[in-house]
């Protein structure tokens, strides 16, 4: 049976990269590709939900977790490990909880071990 994955971050165009040194939107972009196609050459059914704002990043996992159970949501360490977005961070975790009880929630430490963040808990 196909497991389904949400990964949640931050939409490239949001990031405050001078937080991030070395990292680009590109590279964020394309690490997080990477990471949807590896997981769906393993079998998951795998997607990302971008958020924009602080002020609609609750809103937008609920809206994404209304249409389809998942096996596993992942929280980007963008907003994981970011003091500056520690109460999104709370909120998320929160609207996991309330609208996909069900579901694992998985924490990557970057854009490019989203995978082994969603193995973990498969």
């Amino acid at each position: 049976m196909t497991k389904n994955v949400l990964m949640v971050g931050w939409h490239p165009s949001a990031v405050d990269y001078s937080k991030y040194p070395g990292l680009t939107a590109q590279m964020l972009a394309d690490g997080i590709s990477a990471e949807e196609a590896a997981l769906a050459q393993e079998g998951f059914t795998a997607r990302t939900e971008y958020i924009h704002s602080v002020d609609t990043a609750a809103d937008q996992l609920t809206n994404a977790l209304k249409d389809t159970v998942f096996d596993v949501v992942l929280i980007g360490a963008g907003v994981r490990r970011n003091d500056d977005h520690f109460l999104t961070f709370e909120a998320l975790v929160n609207v996991v909880h309330e609208h996909a009880p069900a579901a694992r929630i998985a924490f990557n430490s970057s854009p490019k071990d989203s995978a082994d963040a969603v193995r973990r808990w498969v």
